[in-house]
């Protein structure tokens, strides 16, 4: 009875509702099974495999970030050195390569793998001050790290990679803000710096709290072993045991190791060295070009007249450095442009009482910049450009005579750039961009002798030289490094007669300084000058010089003192080198030989 009503029920049903049935689905289903379909398409099937085929991971020890550097082929042993720290080392080590060698471009490597793997989130870089943009700049570009340098408080937290000087990070209210983060890895620049454990940089790099740890210097060693137990000891606490043991196990002398294979085979473990002589990696040569100019007439007179001025006023400095320095630097000016010692001239007679006869004496020598029409390095310089046919990077010490070699570049029909120190970062990347791309020239302040790297330029005019040979240096480095495919000729102009001849005879001759290896002469520097600094012992010996003569012989004694503290300084860094490479060799060895050695 119920199944009879049940059926009336769906007869009455199907009287009112209508169906309809849609079978387009049906006929696109059927003329994709008849065309193959677009999931099985030959040219769809080949890119889907080429994507897999590229995230595959073949090896553990293969880099994977090698694939994500558009901007950076590394050389060979910078490769090696990332994977021997990742496969072996465990993302702690001692980078100590010889100067030159890309430290800083193994740590990027590094660095960006870790990210990659996604074992590093949050990195804290810390380096020199003045390479902070530079380490900015290089893990930006090269590495496409988002990299900040440090400025404000909140950074530290807000951002995962922190590029920034040491002394900023460990003085408050910074100190307790950085030790108070975690850190997947931690990188120190120069760490050679941080060889006694009783200083606060020791202390404090020992405090934070990090995973992974890199310390790069290419001088591990320098004085006394214990500088090197205190390095690894910051990197793998016990590796060499406690002082006392190391002492007794590995150290005869502070230089002179004992069961050397055995301290090498515990070195291997946490330092990498390589060097110069062990691969293909050539720098190319430095020409250095001196030229002498002789002053105008007008020019002359104007120097004449500040130096008799100086002199004059070299009594009442009554030793104040500041004075003394000031006094000498506006000769210094005299030799480099007529606009920069006007402007100093003009703001010393603004700060003389109007009573005071030094106002008379004052403006007499600035009607004799009034009078000189030319300049005789700036004609020197559209010569050399004109010569040279290619990029140019030119050097001076002074704001206004930047601003004049612009102008009068700029009138020769010379397409030219300024680079200085109070531009800020977006405007230094598109001067950079600029001359790298449209001008020929860029005039640069002292603030261009860091953190830029010029590899595509190989010429390079010093239109006035600082006294400080590391500054000179800096400049230098710009242009003469890793990546440089050129000779870099260095053309250093200089009055004779004057100061400057004296200073370009003390760097050139004495010093000797256009062909030291890289990288000693700021530990020289350190040594000669523990009681009074380069440029002060300058400024001194030319106010009291009595003549010309006077001012030769006291420099040839100055060039003396410099070779001995030099003397010593290299031989001291022979016996480190050698110590370091000895200790490192066998350590090369020992892991060049294991199978496997994965974490």
């Amino acid at each position: 009875m119920k199944s009879t009503q049940s059926k009336e029920h769906v007869r009455q049903l199907n009287d009112h509702v209508q169906l309809h049935f849609d079978r387009e689905w049906f006929e696109e289903l059927h003329a994709r099974a008849l065309k193959n379909g677009p999931w099985d398409d030959w040219t769809m099937f080949q890119l889907a495999y080429e994507a897999e085929e590229s995230g595959l991971i073949r090896s553990f020890d293969e880099l994977q970030c090698l694939t994500h550097l558009p901007n950076l082929v590394p050389m060979d042993h910078q490769i090696d050195t990332a994977k021997k720290v990742l496969t072996e080392m465990r993302g702690r080590a001692i980078l100590a390569d010889e100067v030159g060698l890309g430290k800083t471009i193994e740590a990027g490597l590094i660095l960006k793998e870790y990210m990659i793997r996604g074992l590093v989130t949050k990195a804290l870089i810390l380096v020199p001050a003045s390479l902070v943009l530079q380490w900015v700049r290089e893990l930006n570009q090269k590495f496409g790290i988002p990299a900040v340098a440090q400025k404000k408080e909140y950074m530290w937290a807000s951002n995962n990679i922190v590029v920034a000087s040491m002394d900023t990070a460990k003085r408050d209210p910074h100190r307790d803000i950085v030790l108070g983060l975690e850190y997947d890895m931690l990188i120190v620049d120069e760490a050679h710096k941080l060889k006694n454990k009783k200083t606060t940089n020791y202390k404090f790099i020992n405090e934070l709290r990090k995973k992974y740890c890199l310390l790069l210097t290419a001088t591990p060693v320098q004085n006394d072993l214990k500088e090197l137990y205190n390095l690894i000891t910051l990197l793998k606490p016990g590796q060499l045991g406690g002082q006392t043991s190391f002492q007794a196990n590995f150290v005869v002398d502070k230089r002179v190791p004992k069961n050397e294979d055995q301290l090498q085979q515990e070195l291997s473990k946490v330092m990498i060295r390589n060097r110069r002589s062990d691969g293909n990696v050539n720098f190319t040569k430095r020409i250095v070009r001196n030229i002498p100019l002789q002053l105008s007439p007008e020019e002359q007179a104007l120097y004449d007249g500040v130096t008799n001025f100086v002199k004059g006023r070299y009594e009442d400095a009554a030793g104040d450095i500041s004075s003394i320095l000031a006094l000498v630097t506006l000769q210094r000016e005299v030799c480099s442009s007529r606009d920069a010692v006007f402007i100093t001239l003009v703001n010393l007679f603004k700060k003389t009482a109007e009573d005071s006869p030094l106002r008379a004496k004052i403006w007499e020598l600035v009607e004799l910049i009034r009078s000189i029409k030319s300049n005789t390095k700036a004609n020197k310089v559209i010569e050399l450009i004109q010569q040279i046919n290619d990029k140019v990077i030119i050097f001076t010490e002074y704001r206004a005579s930047q601003e004049y070699l612009l102008q009068y570049l700029k009138e020769h029909k010379i397409t030219a750039v300024p680079y200085r120190g109070g531009m800020n970062r977006g405007k230094k990347d598109w001067m950079m961009d600029l001359f790298r791309n449209r001008a020929q020239v860029l005039i640069a302040t002292e603030a261009g002798g860091e953190g830029i790297n010029l590899q595509f330029c190989s010429h390079m005019i010093n239109f006035d030289l600082p006294w400080n040979p590391m500054r000179v240096e800096q400049r230098i480095g710009r242009v003469h490094r890793l990546g440089q495919k050129d000779d870099v000729k260095i053309y250093n102009l200089s009055t004779t007669g004057t100061i400057e001849e004296h200073i370009l005879n003390l760097l050139h001759e004495k010093i000797n300084m256009f062909e030291l290896v890289i990288g000693g002469l700021d530990t020289i520097l350190e040594r000669f000058e523990k009681k009074t600094s380069l440029e002060t012992h300058l400024a001194k010996l030319i106010l009291t010089s009595s003549s010309e003569d006077d001012i030769r012989k006291q420099m040839d004694d100055l060039g003396r003192s410099f070779y001995e503290v030099k003397d010593e300084y290299e031989q001291e860094a022979s016996e480190a080198s050698r110590l370091t490479t000895m200790l490192s060799a066998v350590g090369q060895t020992v892991t060049e030989g294991r199978e496997d050695t994965r974490p």
